[in-house]
């Protein structure tokens, strides 16, 4: 709309500009008269012609004007310009706020394919915050029952190209570098226990990152731990692999991954399922029946929102059949 006015406003400037020249070229000034020349010096003062008179040197002195008058066309035209500009860029911003809303309040009520659609219209976008909220509907509905093998496999890896890009354009996103790590997790699944085990050392650093960029995100202080766990439990022969490859593979503790996991809950109480269950499951693994039956009956308990928390519930109950909860 504001674009669609520009065109006129110039118009209107070159209106007001062209009311200081006649058809032929000439200066029309009502009202003002010139001097008469007093000396016949070339540019020399004139005195007693009329102002629809050239004087002087008449082509010089409409040049002159002529270039004023231009000039102040060109300074009014680029504010016109810079106006514009502005406020096309804020209806810009205002739009991608507008879309993020929309975009938190289907993710918040579990609208996972509504999301991806939404999100895929702005695919080309250059915003960060978009972008990666589109890498992660791209991997949520990757996990969907109903999509296929093929469709998941193509989902996984255009959600890393998304986040990919959500770093590129803002590398001091915690959500972005978040993202970022995950996604390189889904696709260290397609690409074998080699490019899995090199990719430990990526995922890491972007974890790190993203707790660096906001201590308070649980999410990724649980990512961290999820990372420490699974190191702390690789198979032998995966470790026996990752000792033949690299001269210094990727190693953790069961205490490494409790720290993050206790943190996690410190920052943001019961906020995710998954977090109660491995605080369990790791207790389990530090031999501490007491507090993994605590933590397993917390995750048993815990509202079912989504599929993978009746899947924490029905774990957690199976593992608490397992043992009486005394040490």
């Amino acid at each position: 709309m504001v674009m669609s006015q520009f065109p006129r406003k110039v118009m209107a400037l070159a209106s007001r500009l062209w009311r200081f020249l006649l058809p032929s070229g000439r200066v029309a000034v009502p009202g003002l008269r010139l001097p008469r020349r007093v000396t016949g010096g070339r540019g020399s003062c004139v005195q007693g012609l009329s102002g629809s008179e050239v004087i002087g040197n008449p082509g010089a002195f409409k040049r002159s004007l002529i270039f004023s008058a231009l000039s102040y066309l060109g300074f009014e035209t680029y504010q016109l310009l810079s106006s514009a500009a502005v406020v096309h860029a804020t209806a810009k911003v205002f739009r991608v706020e507008e879309i993020l809303q929309q975009a938190d309040y289907l993710y918040e009520s579990g609208e996972t394919e509504k999301l991806y659609q939404l999100l895929t219209l702005y695919k080309e976008s250059e915003d960060a915050e978009l972008l990666w909220r589109l890498a992660r509907a791209s991997r949520d509905v990757a996990q969907l029952s109903r999509t296929s093998e093929e469709e998941k496999k193509a989902l996984v890896y255009e959600a890393l190209e998304y986040a990919k890009r959500a770093l590129e354009k803002n590398e001091a996103s915690f959500a972005a570098h978040k993202w970022y790590a995950i996604c390189i997790s889904d696709v260290g699944d397609y690409e074998g226990i080699k490019a899995k085990i090199a990719n430990a050392y990526v995922i890491k650093e972007h974890f790190e990152k993203a707790i660096e960029l906001n201590p308070k995100d649980a999410t990724s202080i649980h990512l961290m731990g999820v990372w420490c766990y699974t190191f702390a439990e690789m198979p032998w022969y995966q470790r026996r692999i990752a000792n033949m490859l690299f001269a210094a593979p990727p190693s953790s503790t069961y205490e490494e991954a409790l720290g993050y996991f206790q943190t996690a809950e410190q920052v943001d109480p019961n906020f995710y399922s998954k977090n109660l269950l491995l605080l369990g499951k790791t207790y389990l693994k530090l031999q501490n029946k007491k507090l993994a039956a605590f933590w397993l009956l917390k995750a048993k308990d815990y509202p079912a929102h989504t599929q993978e928390d009746k899947q924490v519930q029905a774990e957690a109950t199976q593992l608490l059949t397992g043992f009486s909860g005394k040490n």
